[in-house]
Protein backbone atom coordinates (compact mmCIF):
# COMPACT_ATOMS: atom_id res chain seq x y z
CA UNK A 1 0.00 0.00 0.00
CA UNK A 2 3.41 2.54 0.84
CA UNK A 3 4.93 2.03 -2.27
CA UNK A 4 1.55 1.77 -4.22
CA UNK A 5 0.86 5.49 -2.62
CA UNK A 6 4.26 6.36 -3.29
CA UNK A 7 3.73 6.01 -6.77
CA UNK A 8 0.62 7.86 -7.16
CA UNK A 9 2.59 10.74 -5.17
CA UNK A 10 5.22 10.79 -7.89
CA UNK A 11 2.92 10.31 -10.93
CA UNK A 12 0.46 13.25 -9.47
CA UNK A 13 3.66 15.17 -8.93
CA UNK A 14 5.37 14.56 -12.47
CA UNK A 15 1.54 15.95 -13.83
CA UNK A 16 1.83 19.18 -11.92
CA UNK A 17 5.33 19.65 -13.09
CA UNK A 18 4.50 19.28 -16.79
CA UNK A 19 1.20 21.23 -16.42
CA UNK A 20 3.61 24.13 -14.67
CA UNK A 21 6.18 23.81 -17.48
CA UNK A 22 3.60 24.03 -20.10
CA UNK A 23 2.31 26.78 -18.99
CA UNK A 24 5.17 28.95 -18.18
CA UNK A 25 6.57 28.64 -21.92
CA UNK A 26 3.12 29.60 -23.06
CA UNK A 27 2.84 32.43 -21.51
CA UNK A 28 6.31 33.35 -21.46
CA UNK A 29 5.91 33.15 -25.21
CA UNK A 30 2.45 34.87 -25.57
CA UNK A 31 1.46 36.81 -22.97
CA UNK A 32 -0.45 35.49 -19.41
CA UNK A 33 -3.52 36.97 -20.46
CA UNK A 34 -3.20 36.00 -23.73
CA UNK A 35 -3.28 32.37 -22.82
CA UNK A 36 -6.30 29.82 -21.79
CA UNK A 37 -6.27 26.82 -19.47
CA UNK A 38 -7.64 25.19 -22.70
CA UNK A 39 -4.30 26.02 -24.38
CA UNK A 40 -2.32 24.81 -21.07
CA UNK A 41 -4.37 21.59 -21.06
CA UNK A 42 -3.63 21.09 -24.51
CA UNK A 43 0.23 21.47 -24.14
CA UNK A 44 0.80 19.32 -21.37
CA UNK A 45 -2.03 16.64 -22.35
CA UNK A 46 -4.42 16.77 -19.60
CA UNK A 47 -7.58 17.62 -19.48
CA UNK A 48 -9.07 21.38 -18.71
CA UNK A 49 -10.42 20.15 -15.51
CA UNK A 50 -7.14 18.18 -14.21
CA UNK A 51 -5.87 21.91 -14.39
CA UNK A 52 -8.12 23.48 -12.19
CA UNK A 53 -7.81 20.16 -9.72
CA UNK A 54 -4.47 20.43 -9.51
CA UNK A 55 -4.04 24.35 -9.09
CA UNK A 56 -7.58 26.11 -9.13
CA UNK A 57 -6.70 29.10 -11.38
CA UNK A 58 -4.78 29.81 -14.49
CA UNK A 59 -2.55 32.30 -11.69
CA UNK A 60 -2.22 28.83 -9.78
CA UNK A 61 -0.30 27.15 -12.30
CA UNK A 62 1.92 29.78 -12.67
CA UNK A 63 3.05 30.73 -8.95
CA UNK A 64 2.11 27.55 -7.39
CA UNK A 65 6.04 26.52 -6.68
CA UNK A 66 6.43 29.34 -4.68
CA UNK A 67 3.37 29.41 -2.65
CA UNK A 68 4.41 26.01 -1.25
CA UNK A 69 6.97 27.97 0.96
CA UNK A 70 4.32 30.77 2.44
CA UNK A 71 5.33 28.95 5.65
CA UNK A 72 8.98 28.26 5.01
CA UNK A 73 9.23 31.27 7.81
CA UNK A 74 7.17 30.67 10.51
CA UNK A 75 8.52 26.72 10.56
CA UNK A 76 12.29 27.86 11.02
CA UNK A 77 11.00 29.52 14.32
CA UNK A 78 8.97 26.98 15.73
CA UNK A 79 12.18 24.59 15.06
CA UNK A 80 14.73 26.37 16.08
CA UNK A 81 17.01 24.68 18.05
CA UNK A 82 17.13 25.58 22.10
CA UNK A 83 18.50 29.14 22.84
CA UNK A 84 18.15 30.17 19.30
CA UNK A 85 16.80 33.63 18.78
CA UNK A 86 14.08 34.34 16.13
CA UNK A 87 16.79 36.08 13.44
CA UNK A 88 19.03 33.18 14.13
CA UNK A 89 16.98 30.74 12.84
CA UNK A 90 15.49 32.66 10.02
CA UNK A 91 19.30 33.17 8.84
CA UNK A 92 20.60 29.66 9.39
CA UNK A 93 17.95 28.31 7.36
CA UNK A 94 18.49 30.99 4.63
CA UNK A 95 21.66 30.23 4.83
CA UNK A 96 21.10 26.15 4.01
CA UNK A 97 19.15 27.36 1.17
CA UNK A 98 21.25 29.62 0.04
CA UNK A 99 24.26 27.10 0.17
CA UNK A 100 21.26 24.00 -1.37
CA UNK A 101 21.05 26.47 -4.33
CA UNK A 102 17.64 26.43 -3.19
CA UNK A 103 14.94 28.16 -5.86
CA UNK A 104 12.85 28.71 -3.11
CA UNK A 105 15.19 32.04 -2.11
CA UNK A 106 15.85 32.76 -5.64
CA UNK A 107 18.81 30.76 -6.79
CA UNK A 108 18.09 28.73 -9.76
CA UNK A 109 19.68 27.46 -13.03
CA UNK A 110 15.92 26.40 -14.43
CA UNK A 111 15.43 29.22 -16.93
CA UNK A 112 11.49 28.78 -16.05
CA UNK A 113 11.95 29.75 -12.75
CA UNK A 114 13.36 33.29 -14.41
CA UNK A 115 10.83 33.67 -16.84
CA UNK A 116 8.09 33.06 -14.12
CA UNK A 117 9.51 35.78 -12.07
CA UNK A 118 9.22 38.17 -15.42
CA UNK A 119 5.52 37.27 -15.41
CA UNK A 120 4.76 38.38 -12.12
CA UNK A 121 6.78 41.44 -13.06
CA UNK A 122 4.54 42.43 -16.50
CA UNK A 123 1.20 40.77 -15.26
CA UNK A 124 -0.86 42.82 -12.65
CA UNK A 125 -3.24 39.37 -11.47
CA UNK A 126 0.12 37.75 -11.06
CA UNK A 127 1.90 40.27 -8.80
CA UNK A 128 -1.31 40.46 -7.08
CA UNK A 129 -1.34 37.41 -6.13
CA UNK A 130 2.80 37.54 -4.61
CA UNK A 131 1.06 40.24 -2.43
CA UNK A 132 -1.64 38.20 -1.16
CA UNK A 133 1.45 35.08 -0.89
CA UNK A 134 3.77 37.68 1.49
CA UNK A 135 0.54 38.40 3.13
CA UNK A 136 0.19 35.61 4.41
CA UNK A 137 3.84 34.47 4.64
CA UNK A 138 3.78 37.68 7.44
CA UNK A 139 0.53 36.60 8.65
CA UNK A 140 1.70 32.93 9.63
CA UNK A 141 5.10 33.90 10.66
CA UNK A 142 3.42 36.95 13.34
CA UNK A 143 1.04 33.53 14.90
CA UNK A 144 4.40 31.64 15.39
CA UNK A 145 5.36 34.31 17.59
CA UNK A 146 2.20 35.38 18.97
CA UNK A 147 2.43 31.75 20.32
CA UNK A 148 5.33 32.48 22.14
CA UNK A 149 4.90 36.04 23.60
CA UNK A 150 1.33 36.24 23.42
CA UNK A 151 2.04 40.16 22.21
CA UNK A 152 0.69 40.44 18.52
CA UNK A 153 1.90 43.94 17.98
CA UNK A 154 5.88 43.41 18.62
CA UNK A 155 5.17 40.06 16.62
CA UNK A 156 3.88 41.75 13.48
CA UNK A 157 6.71 44.48 13.79
CA UNK A 158 9.18 41.35 14.34
CA UNK A 159 7.29 39.34 11.51
CA UNK A 160 7.52 42.64 9.21
CA UNK A 161 11.53 42.90 9.54
CA UNK A 162 12.13 38.95 9.57
CA UNK A 163 10.19 38.13 6.35
CA UNK A 164 11.51 41.82 5.27
CA UNK A 165 15.25 41.11 5.16
CA UNK A 166 14.90 37.72 3.81
CA UNK A 167 12.39 39.37 0.78
CA UNK A 168 15.52 41.99 0.34
CA UNK A 169 17.78 39.48 -0.54
CA UNK A 170 16.07 37.28 -2.76
CA UNK A 171 14.97 40.19 -4.77
CA UNK A 172 18.19 40.91 -5.39
CA UNK A 173 19.12 37.44 -6.51
CA UNK A 174 16.17 37.56 -8.64
CA UNK A 175 17.57 40.97 -10.07
CA UNK A 176 20.83 39.64 -10.67
CA UNK A 177 19.63 36.09 -11.96
CA UNK A 178 17.59 38.27 -14.78
CA UNK A 179 21.06 40.20 -15.79
CA UNK A 180 22.96 36.49 -16.25
CA UNK A 181 25.41 36.84 -13.33
CA UNK A 182 26.75 33.24 -12.76
CA UNK A 183 24.74 31.55 -10.33
CA UNK A 184 27.17 30.56 -7.93
CA UNK A 185 28.83 34.11 -7.70
CA UNK A 186 24.99 35.40 -6.56
CA UNK A 187 25.03 32.51 -4.02
CA UNK A 188 28.32 33.30 -2.61
CA UNK A 189 27.22 37.50 -2.33
CA UNK A 190 23.51 36.27 -1.06
CA UNK A 191 25.87 34.35 2.07
CA UNK A 192 27.77 37.87 2.67
CA UNK A 193 24.85 39.74 2.15
CA UNK A 194 22.26 37.31 4.19
CA UNK A 195 24.93 37.52 7.30
CA UNK A 196 24.97 41.68 7.03
CA UNK A 197 21.19 41.85 6.66
CA UNK A 198 20.47 39.62 9.55
CA UNK A 199 22.80 41.19 12.04
CA UNK A 200 21.06 44.27 11.36
CA UNK A 201 17.59 43.18 12.43
CA UNK A 202 19.17 41.20 15.36
CA UNK A 203 20.02 44.70 16.77
CA UNK A 204 17.02 45.99 16.15
CA UNK A 205 15.16 43.14 18.01
CA UNK A 206 18.14 42.45 20.31
CA UNK A 207 16.88 38.68 20.69
CA UNK A 208 13.38 38.78 20.38
CA UNK A 209 11.42 36.55 21.56
CA UNK A 210 14.05 35.41 23.97
CA UNK A 211 15.60 31.59 24.32
CA UNK A 212 13.77 29.01 22.84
Amino acid sequence: MTEELGLRERKKRQTASRIWRAAVDLCSERGFDHVSVAEIAEAAEVSKMTVFNYFGTKEGVIVSPMEEHVGDAADAVRARRPGASAVTAMREVFLEQVAARDPAVGLSGDPRAMKVRQLVGDTPTLAHRMVVFHMRAMQLLTEALVEETGDRVLAGVAAAQLLGARNALIMENHRRTLEGDPLDTIAEDCAAHAERAFEQVEKGLQGYPGPH
